[in-house]
């Protein structure tokens, strides 16, 4: 079940960049940084005192990395809406079933330590989706 728009994935160059952008001359609050080894991505996470959706610049640190190739292909920009569910197996199972194209076939862990899952452009009208559902604490 959708719960709300939990962030939007930013690629970029250089997070230090990003972050003044974003913090020090629009506003938004620094909630931390963060690198995720397995998707070869240095985090930061930003929001409007609170408020969702968020904003996460992804910094890639690979050149094998998927944001690296993004940047590469179209430039630093948007690269993802990410969509808070609840149960994103259960989310996932079903939109399989309705035929929706998956990168994930079963969650895997991401930033902020959320379980994620990605539905493939070709299906969602050319946008990259990602579910998340954020974990008990």
């Amino acid at each position: 079940m959708l719960k709300e728009i939990d962030h939007l994935g930013i690629a970029i160059s250089n997070l230090d960049e990003g972050v003044r952008l974003y913090k020090d001359l629009l506003g938004f609050d620094l909630e931390g940084y963060e690198e995720v080894e397995d998707q070869m991505v240095k985090v930061a996470m930003l929001n409007a005192h609170g408020k969702t959706p968020n904003i996460e610049l992804l910094e890639p640190t690979s050149s094998d990395s998927p944001i690296y190739k993004f940047i590469e292909k179209k430039g630093e920009g948007i690269h993802h809406i990410a969509l808070g569910v609840e149960n994103i197996e259960e989310v996932l199972e079903r939109l399989k079933k309705e035929g929706v194209r998956v990168i994930d076939e079963v969650p895997r862990m991401g930033a902020g330590g959320k379980k994620i899952a990605f539905l493939h452009p070709k299906s969602t009208k050319g946008v990259l989706i990602e579910l998340c559902e954020k974990q008990s604490e």
